[in-house]
C-alpha cells in the first residue's frame, strides 16, 4: 500500500511464528524488515525505504520451515515464479465515464488477448496490439469485448484458467498498465469490457498460495484451500476454501478490484458448477459446497448494489433457473448465464450434412429458451473458447473438414450467425468467426487476419446483422424486444419462420425467415403480422457477402389478404395465424429479415 514517504505492508499467515519483508531495498535481507503481530493471523510492516517499482517477498517462517512468498494481493509481479512488484495505484482515466447499454442491446466479442493479433512475438504487448484492431471491432459494430482471463499465469502461453497470482495481470501481455490502457480506449472506442475470473479453482502449477505459511492438513494446500475431499476439482487440488471468511474476502476484494480499479463493466465467472458442488453436477447432493454458492450471491449483491450497471455472467451449462434468478428470491444473482440449450442445437443444425437430418425442433427450442422468464437472462453463441476447442473445432472446419473456405461452409457458418444474432438473448461471437477462422482455438497460433480482407464479404453480413440486431437504422427494435413467435415450422422442406417485437408495430416487428435446406425455395408463402409492405433488411445469399452466392432474387413483399380466407371470431386468421400472407424467395441455407417502415409524419400545411 503505497503513500507519501513509504509503502505499508500487510499479509494473512496465521501459522507462521514470523513474517519479514525482503526485497530490492533492502538488498533481499532475509531479516532487516520484520513484520509486526495483528490480530486475525495477519502481519504488518511499515517501511519508508520503499519506492514504488520496488521487488520483494515475504519471508515467513513457520517452525523449523521457511518460504519465500510472492504477495497473494500484488498487482504486478516479475513472472509467476517471480517477484512481486510495488504497484503504481495512479492512472489517468482522462475522465473515463463509459456505462454499458441495456443488456437486450448488447453484443458481446470473445477475445483471447494472447492470439487477438498477426504476430508471433510472445514478448509483445499484447493489449496494444489488440488496440490496433480495435478499428475492425467498431466497424463490425460489437459494443461489448469479453476478455479471456488475464490474471498471472504459469508459462508465456495459455488459455487464461490457470491462475497463479489473481489480483496480478499477466506480464506477457503487457500488465496492469496495458490493460488499464487497453480498457481505458475501448472505452473511448465506445465498446464495454467484460472480464473472465476464475474462482472455481487456483493454479493449479506455479501456485505460492499453496501451503502459503506452512501449514496444511492430509498433504494439501493450507490456508487458502479446502484440505480434503472438497479441494477435488478436474485442474487440481485446489479448489478455495469458500468458508473460510479470509479466504471469502481475498475472492470478494478480486471481483471488485477488477471493477474499480480497472473500470471493466462486468465479470464473466469461469464454471461456476466447480463453485457450488464438488463434482460440478449442478444438481444437489451430497457433494454440495453452499459455502460457494454463498459466497457468490455475496458478490453479486454487493456489485448490484454499489455498481447497478455492472453485469455478471456465469459459465453454468445447468440450465438452472436460479444462477440468474435475484439473490432475494434465493438465487445467485447472476445477470446473465451462457445458454447450453442454445449452442448446442445451434451448432448441430449446420454441422449436419444431410437436410433431411436437420431438426427443426430443436432449433425452435434453441430459439425459444429463457430463464425465469427472460430471454436476455441467456448468453447464445455458436461458437465460443470451449466450444472450438477439446476435440472441436470451427464452424467452418466441422462442416467441411477437408475444405473450410467451401460454398457449403460459408453458407452454413453464417446461417449460425444469422440464428444468433436474430434470437432473443444476448449474441456472442468468437474471435475470428466473422472471417471464417478456421481449425480449432490454440493459445499458440495468433488470428489469420489475412482472412479479414479475403472474406472482407462475410464480415459485412456480420456487420449487417448486427446493425439490425442493435436496431441502428431504427427499422428492426423487435431484435432487442423479448417478443417471440416461431409461428412457422416446415420440416419437410426445412424452412422456419420466427416473429420478433419488443412493443410491436411498424420499425418494430420483424420477421425472420430461415432455408435450412441446400435447395432454394421459391414462391414460399407464409403469414405476416399485418397488411402491407415488409421491407427485405437483409437477404443472406447476396453475392456482395460471397462471390460464391447465388444471389437468389429476394425482394420486398406486399403482405394482403389471401383469397378466399375464412373469419373467425370476426377475424380473418389466413395463414400461420396471421391476418396477411405475402410470398417470399429465399436462397439455400440463407436467412432473410423483414420488417415494415415507420409511418412518415408529414408536416402540418
Amino acid at each position: 500500500m503505497p503513500y507519501e514517504s513509504g509503502v505499508a505492508f500487510r499479509v494473512w499467515a496465521p501459522h507462521a511464528d514470523a513474517v519479514f519483508v525482503s526485497g530490492s531495498f533492502n538488498g533481499w535481507s532475509p531479516d532487516a524488515h520484520p513484520m509486526t503481530r495483528e490480530g486475525g493471523g495477519y502481519w504488518y510492516a511499515d517501511i519508508d525505504a520503499v519506492v514504488i517499482g520496488a521487488e520483494y517477498r515475504y519471508r515467513i517462517v513457520s517452525g523449523d520451515r521457511e518460504m519465500l512468498r510472492l504477495d497473494p494481493y500484488a498487482r504486478e509481479v516479475t513472472n509467476s515464479v517471480g517477484n512481486s512488484i510495488v504497484h503504481d495505484p495512479t492512472f489517468d482515466w482522462k475522465g473515463d465515464d463509459f456505462h454499458l447499454p441495456a443488456v437486450n442491446e448488447l453484443v458481446i466479442y470473445e477475445m483471447h488477448l494472447g492470439t487477438f493479433h498477426d504476430q508471433d512475438n510472445t514478448k509483445s504487448d499484447k493489449f496494444e496490439l489488440a488496440l490496433q484492431k480495435l478499428d475492425h471491432l467498431q466497424r463490425l459494430g460489437v459494443n461489448v469485448i469479453e476478455v479471456m482471463p488475464l490474471a498471472q499465469f504459469a508459462g508465456e502461453l495459455s488459455w487464461g484458467y490457470n491462475p497463479s497470482c489473481v489480483f496480478a495481470v499477466e506480464t506477457n501481455y503487457g500488465g496492469a498498465m496495458g490493460f488499464k490502457r487497453f480498457v481505458r480506449a475501448v472505452h473511448q472506442a465506445g465498446m464495454g469490457v467484460i472480464l473472465d475470473v476464475v474462482y472455481n479453482h487456483f493454479g493449479p502449477s506455479d501456485l505460492d498460495l499453496w501451503q502459503f505459511d506452512g501449514w496444511s492438513e492430509n498433504g494439501m494446500g493450507g490456508i487458502y484451500f479446502y484440505n480434503d475431499w472438497r479441494a477435488e476439482t478436474p485442474w487440481g487440488s485446489t479448489r478455495p476454501d469458500y468458508g473460510r471468511k479470509e479466504v471469502r474476502q481475498f475472492i470478494r476484494d478480486n471481483a471488485l478490484m477488477w471493477l474499480e480499479e480497472y473500470h471493466v463493466d462486468g465479470l464473466r465467472f469461469d464454471s461456476t458448477p466447480y463453485i457450488y458442488h464438488v463434482h460440478g453436477t449442478g444438481g444437489s447432493g451430497d457433494d454440495d459446497l453452499p459455502d460457494g454458492w454463498s459466497l457468490s450471491q455475496w458478490i453479486n449483491r454487493e456489485i448490484k448494489e454499489r455498481y447497478p450497471e455492472r453485469i455478471t455472467i456465469a459459465e453454468d451449462l445447468h440450465n438452472n433457473d436460479h444462477i440468474t434468478k435475484p439473490v432475494d428470491q434465493g438465487g445467485v444473482g447472476f445477470t446473465a448465464q451462457w445458454g447450453a440449450r442454445f449452442v448446442h442445437p445451434a451448432r448441430a443444425i449446420v454441422i449436419t450434412p444431410n437436410d433431411d437430418q436437420r431438426s427443426l425442433d430443436s432449433v425452435r427450442q434453441a430459439i425459444e429458451g429463457r430463464y425465469n422468464g427472460d430471454p436476455f437472462q441467456r448468453v447464445i453463441y455458436s461458437e465460443s473458447h470451449d466450444e472450438v476447442a477439446n476435440g472441436r473445432a470451427r464452424l467452418a472446419s466441422e462442416i467441411d473438414p477437408h475444405h473450410p473456405d467451401s460454398w457449403f461452409a460459408q453458407k452454413r457458418t453464417t446461417l449460425a450467425a444469422a440464428l444468433v444474432l436474430t434470437s432473443p438473448g444476448i449474441p456472442m461471437l468468437f474471435q475470428g468467426q466473422e472471417f471464417l477462422e478456421d481449425g480449432w482455438f490454440q493459445d499458440s497460433v495468433p488470428l489469420d487476419w489475412f482472412k479479414s480482407n479475403e472474406f472482407s464479404g462475410l464480415v459485412r453480413m456480420y456487420r449487417d446483422l448486427i446493425q439490425l440486431r442493435r436496431n441502428l437504422f431504427d427499422t428492426t427494435r423487435g431484435l432487442t424486444g423479448s417478443g417471440l413467435n416461431t409461428f412457422h415450422q416446415n420440416q419437410a422442406e426445412n424452412v422456419l419462420a420466427y416473429h420478433r417485437w419488443h412493443q410491436g408495430g411498424p420499425g418494430d416487428d420483424v420477421v425472420v425467415v430461415l432455408n435450412l435446406a441446400h435447395a432454394p425455395r421459391d414462391n414460399y408463402k407464409l403469414g405476416f403480422p399485418a397488411l402491407g409492405t415488409w421491407r427485405l433488411r437483409l437477404n443472406s445469399d447476396w453475392n456482395g457477402y460471397s462471390h460464391n452466392f447465388g444471389n437468389q432474387p429476394s425482394s420486398d413483399v406486399v403482405a394482403g389478404v389471401e383469397p378466399h380466407a375464412e373469419p373467425q371470431d370476426g377475424e380473418i386468421v389466413q395463414r400461420d395465424g396471421f391476418p396477411a400472407v405475402g410470398t417470399v424467395n429465399i436462397g439455400p441455407y440463407s436467412v432473410l429479415v423483414f420488417s415494415q417502415d415507420k409511418p412518415v409524419n408529414k408536416p402540418c400545411s
